[in-house]
């Protein structure tokens, strides 16, 4: 039995700042057991944010700009880790898992041909003493996979169990799902925006003081711009066949900017309605796609009640429950993604992206950082993991079916 605390760190396309949570892990035999021990949200400074906003297509950026970011995200990176441990953890870990902060994800047509998330990891091991497991995206490019989204394989270990179809949906920036069937292979794809249009358009809105529409507020009070509507979910990113996957670059103020002037003038609160109907629409038809059922919703999109009314209404009759309902916090479940992928691979159990990302096979994943001592990794696991089980104290989630049934 190989057993951790992990620290999981990572900042999502939102570039809101960073999500840190603690978990404590077990692998045995074939099972991975999670437990929750924390989590928090720490905002980045807001001349990082302006920064990195700003080297977002469609701007431009330098190697001087690249460089100077890529030391400041590892900083407040392990400043987040380095929180975690002293307070969450109570200065009990063993291991930091770091997704970075994606900069840039090349896609050209339907094949991912590189990605560049930024945060030096020896930033965090010098701040905590521990190895670090990061850049955990590339070799499953390198292995013909998208390299995202990789809640895949969070998602088909944690409901595989479960009876129905499900859709694991995570609305970040970008929003994605992971599809979990009894009788079929599970497949995982980002659906398109979930919150980067949204963003945009509160800044572009009001001159940049708002970086978002907070609770949807101001959405609630537009209306749905149909013409609007239909120039955005002609976008051809939709048509495409999973494995698939996008980002800032391809969704930015720019393409907004497009948009707009392919219709006639759209008042602020109205575009922020219409951008609220594109997220819904997009992620509901692609659950129809793959005959969903019932899907589990989590990231900061679920903080958005307008985001979420629309979303019931499109998935209907398909219920939508949180992943709070199944012992994941609904705000922290990417950081405990992160930390189960870094202890993935520190136990040397390799990720299975098949039929998620389309990578070839499973494949260990990222690089590893050492701390303070010598790098010492536990003897390699011998078997495949096949099945997640998350733990609440001394009460287990058995399967993720049963406790699904209970949401």
């Amino acid at each position: 039995m190989t057993s951790c605390r992990v620290i999981g760190l990572l900042s999502g396309t939102s570039m809101d700042g960073v999500d840190v949570s603690v978990a404590e892990l077990r692998l045995i035999g074939d099972i991975v057991e999670l437990r929750p021990v924390g989590h928090t949200e720490l905002p980045y400074p807001a001349d990082l944010r302006t920064a990195l906003l700003g080297v977002l297509p469609p701007n431009g950026t330098t190697a001087e700009q690249i460089c100077k970011l890529d030391t400041a995200v590892g900083q407040a990176f392990a400043a987040a880790a380095a929180h975690a441990f002293a307070t969450i953890a109570d200065g009990r870990a063993d291991l930091v898992a770091s997704l970075g902060q994606t900069v840039h994800h090349w896609v050209e047509g339907n094949r991912a041909l590189g990605t560049l998330q930024l945060g030096q990891p020896a930033w965090i091991a010098e701040a905590t003493g521990l190895p670090v497991v990061s850049d955990l995206r590339a070799r499953d490019i390198a292995a013909g996979g998208h390299g995202a989204p990789l809640a895949g394989v969070l998602d088909r270990l944690w409901l595989r169990d479960s009876t129905e179809t499900t859709a694991a949906l995570n609305i970040g920036g970008i929003a994605n799902i992971t599809v979990v069937a009894p009788d079929r292979p599970a497949l995982a794809f980002d659906t398109g925006p979930g919150n980067a249009l949204l963003d945009a358009a509160a800044r572009m809105i009001s001159g940049g003081v708002w970086h978002q529409d907070v609770d949807g507020d101001l959405a609630a009070q537009g209306t749905v711009v149909p013409e609007l509507l239909d120039v955005l979910l002609a976008d051809p990113y939709y048509a495409l066949a999973p494995p698939k996957s996008t980002g800032k670059e391809h969704f930015h103020s720019g393409y907004l900017t497009s948009a707009l002037e392919k219709v006639e003038h759209v008042a602020g609160d109205d575009l922020l309605a219409t951008l609220v109907e594109l997220t819904a629409a997009t992620v509901a038809d692609a659950c129809r796609t793959h005959g969903v059922t019932r899907v589990v919703a989590s990231g900061g999109g679920v903080r958005n009640p307008t985001l979420m009314a629309a979303l019931r209404g499109r998935l209907d009759p398909a219920t939508l429950v949180t992943s709070d309902a199944l012992g994941l916090p609904s705000d922290a479940k990417e950081a405990y993604l992160t930390a189960l992928l870094g202890f993935l691979t520190w136990a040397g159990s390799p990720a299975d992206t098949t039929g998620t990302t389309g990578s070839r096979g499973p494949r260990l994943l990222g690089t590893v950082t050492p701390g303070n001592g010598p790098l010492v990794l536990p003897s390699p696991a011998t078997t495949q993991v096949t099945r997640l089980r998350v733990r609440d104290g001394d009460k287990t989630a058995e399967k993720a079916g049963e406790t699904h049934a209970r949401a």
